[in-house]
């Protein structure tokens, strides 16, 4: 039970820097100068979710694999999030086409870095927590 409380944590501390990441890239600018319009208002409406989702994802971590290579077990673990983003989401639910490519060329590229700043931050509290 500690263990997955520690990974549903991770997870929502790792979506938390997913979120001011994704909200950063929206603030400076950096979203819309690459054809992305992915900008949201950092509002409680817009992240509570997202922390909470993360700290589902977070889960994942339980997983017995990679256990010496944190980092790169992060890395393989938000390909999985972003699967989802990407050819779930934004095609069937957001209405923004497959890989969202409504919202520009680069937004699987976005999203996919977005999503890396996940599980990093998630794998490196995991491991620091002990």
């Amino acid at each position: 039970m500690k263990k997955m409380m520690v990974c549903f944590s991770a997870g929502c501390l790792g979506a938390l820097a997913n979120s001011l990441a994704v909200w950063q890239f929206g603030e400076l600018g950096i979203a819309r100068w690459a054809g992305v319009s992915i900008a949201p208002s950092l509002t409680p409406v817009w992240l509570y979710p997202r922390i909470v989702w993360g700290g589902i994802w977070g889960l994942l971590f339980v997983l017995p694999f990679l256990k010496s290579r944190f980092l790169l077990k992060g890395t393989v673990l938000s390909l999985l999030p972003t699967a989802v983003q990407l050819f779930f989401i934004f095609p069937y639910q957001a209405n923004k086409g497959l890989a969202g490519m409504g919202l520009g060329m680069w937004t699987p590229a976005f999203v996919l870095v977005y999503n890396w700043v996940w599980g990093i931050v998630a794998a490196a509290s995991i491991k620091f927590s002990k």
